[in-house]
């Protein structure tokens, strides 16, 4: 009797153990990945997994805006192992790691410590609920949307099923991200017809018979998707489609896709004065200076934002007829350029990046608590206002 409660224990703690299987980097990269997918960053860009090894046991993810010595001294004396940030240490070719300046160095403390560092750079930038998104939160604009959407980012399937087994692929397919558009889900056009099929002596048909013509009644399924989830929607038609070789096309649209792109647009719910909304601004942001052009006692409705330097988006904003445009490292000629068609103001690149930090914690907090989160207390902004 003691035996077998002793090994009734034993098998209630190896339950428990199970349970606390230790989270690898790899699930915390994968995961990020979903959520920022990294074929939406900018062809300049460097995100993802920059440093470490995926298969390593997490103990500890450190989050912060950019990676500094500072930062990893923190990281090792908080015994975190992963760093996630928003700008990457390693953006252009590194040729040698011989602490010479301070990016090797940083790498080299942070190979030598066992610390991985992570960066969600401009694919956090470009989808709705990232960057952009957050700075829109902080000012509680309503009826947000992106300034400039991309282009060649949706692609269309078309794929043929028997009826009986229409309304599981279909239903398996908007479970892969397909039929997204805008505030509508589950979106497809379906229309009946007749496949037929001539199965060989080496197939397997589902129906039929081999080396018989068979016609079934089938139903056509069209949709739309993202260019980051074809593999997920082509792996639903395949795995969820009773036939052996199941048809499908894909192909790609002109049409933009609203749910990715820079920068965001969207209306206070109270128009302000300009100096009412340039101390908003500063009060939200916590910047040193704010460098605007002329106030022209205009009142502020509209705004649109971008985090970063994003002086590109200044005529998207102009067109999409905003009261003014949040952003930063503005060109002098810039302010000339606008013409004073709306307020312009450069808020300082870290002050409009800061609250990214709040994206990484809330979304890795949600999914994972078998370790510590932590933000990161350093101020790593590199300009200091006198």
């Amino acid at each position: 009797m003691v035996l077998s409660f002793l090994l009734f224990i034993i098998f209630v703690d190896d339950k428990k153990t199970k349970k606390l299987v230790m989270t690898k980097i790899k699930e915390i990269v994968s995961y990020l990945d979903n959520f920022a997918p990294r074929v939406l960053s900018e062809d300049y860009d460097n995100v993802g997994l920059l440093i470490g090894d995926y298969n390593t046991n997490v103990s500890g993810v450190l989050i912060t805006l950019d990676v500094t010595e500072e930062i990893i001294d923190e990281a090792i004396k908080l015994k975190k192992n992963v760093i996630v940030a928003h700008h990457p240490i390693i953006f252009r070719g590194i040729k040698k790691i011989t602490n010479s300046n301070e990016i090797e160095r940083i790498i080299y403390k942070a190979i030598k410590n066992d610390i991985a560092i992570y960066a969600g750079h401009t694919n956090f930038d470009n989808i709705k609920s990232g960057v952009n998104g957050k700075i829109c939160e902080k000012l509680s604009l309503q009826n947000c949307k992106i300034i400039s959407p991309r282009k060649n980012q949706l692609l269309k399937l078309i794929t043929y099923v028997p009826v009986s087994h229409a309304e599981k692929l279909r239903q398996s397919i908007f479970d892969a991200g397909a039929g997204q558009i805008g505030n509508y889900s589950n979106t497809s056009f379906n229309s009946e017809g007749k496949g037929t099929f001539c199965a060989n002596q080496e197939a397997k048909p589902f129906v039929g018979k081999k080396g018989n013509l068979h016609t079934e009644n089938e139903i056509k399924i069209e949709t739309i998707f993202p260019i980051y989830n074809k593999g997920k929607v082509i792996t639903a038609v395949i795995n969820n489609h009773p036939y052996e070789e199941p048809a499908y096309d894909i192909m790609m649209l002109e049409n933009t896709n609203k749910e990715v792109g820079s920068g965001m647009i969207g209306n206070l719910k109270n128009a302000l004065n300009e100096t009412e909304f340039l101390a908003l601004i500063k009060q939200t942001f916590n910047t040193g200076v704010i460098k605007h052009t002329k106030l022209k006692n205009n009142k502020i409705k509209k705004v649109a934002v971008c985090g970063g330097s994003c002086s590109f988006l200044i005529n998207s904003a102009k067109s999409a007829n905003a009261d003014a445009f949040i952003t930063a490292d503005i060109k002098y000629h810039d302010f000339f350029d606008i013409e004073n068609s709306m307020l312009l103001l450069d808020i300082g690149h870290y002050e409009s990046e800061q609250y990214t930090k709040e994206i990484f914690y809330e979304i890795l907090t949600k999914k994972f608590s078998n370790f510590a989160i932590n933000l990161s207390e350093v101020d790593t902004n590199p300009i200091k206002y006198y």
